[in-house]
C-alpha cells in the first residue's frame, strides 16, 4: 500500500496539475475540452486507489470480462427472436462469470443443468447453491492452481 502510494500520488499529482492548467484555455466542446472536463469532475475519485490496496489501478479485467458479449452482439442480432437473443446472452454471461469464478465450464454447465431439474426453481435458497460463487460447489468443478 505504501509502495503504491509512493509510485501513484506524483503521477496522479501531476495529472490533476494537468487538467487544471490545461482546461482554462481548452474549448469546451471539442474533444480535449470536454476530456478535460471529465477527468476534472472525476479528480475527488482518483485518490480512492491510493487509499484502497484492494482497487484496482486500471479496468482491464472489465475489458476482457466484457470482450466475447462484445463479439457476441453480432451473432445476437441473428437470433430469430428477441427471446433467442437473451437465451444466448444468458449463456455467454454464465460461461464468462464462471470462468471468472476459476470453475471447468464443461463441467460446471453439465452440474447446473443436472440439479436445476432437480430442484424447485422457485427456491431461491436452492437457487443460491447452484450459483457460480457457492460454497456448495463441488471442488471437482474448480480449476486448480498451479504451484
Amino acid at each position: 500500500m505504501i509502495l503504491r502510494a509512493e509510485k501513484l500520488s506524483p503521477i496522479k499529482d501531476n495529472f490533476i496539475d494537468y487538467v487544471e492548467r490545461e482546461i482554462i484555455n481548452a474549448l469546451p466542446r471539442n474533444p480535449l475540452g470536454k476530456a478535460l472536463d471529465y477527468a476534472k469532475k472525476h479528480l475527488p475519485g482518483l485518490k480512492n486507489v491510493l487509499l484502497d490496496g484492494s482497487l484496482e489501478v486500471d479496468n482491464n479485467a472489465a475489458e476482457r470480462a466484457i470482450k466475447p458479449f462484445v463479439i457476441g452482439r453480432k451473432n445476437f442480432l441473428f437470433a430469430n427472436t428477441a427471446k433467442g437473443a437473451t437465451a444466448s446472452n444468458n449463456i455467454y454471461s454464465i460461461i464468462e462469470t464462471a470462468k471468472a469464478n476459476k470453475l471447468v465450464v464443461e463441467r460446471y454447465l453439465v452440474y447446473l443443468f443436472d440439479n436445476l431439474s432437480k430442484i424447485d426453481i422457485s427456491d431461491r435458497e436452492s437457487l443460491m447453491h447452484l450459483m457460480l460463487w457457492s460454497d456448495k460447489i463441488p471442488e471437482n468443478m474448480k480449476i486448480k492452481d498451479k504451484k
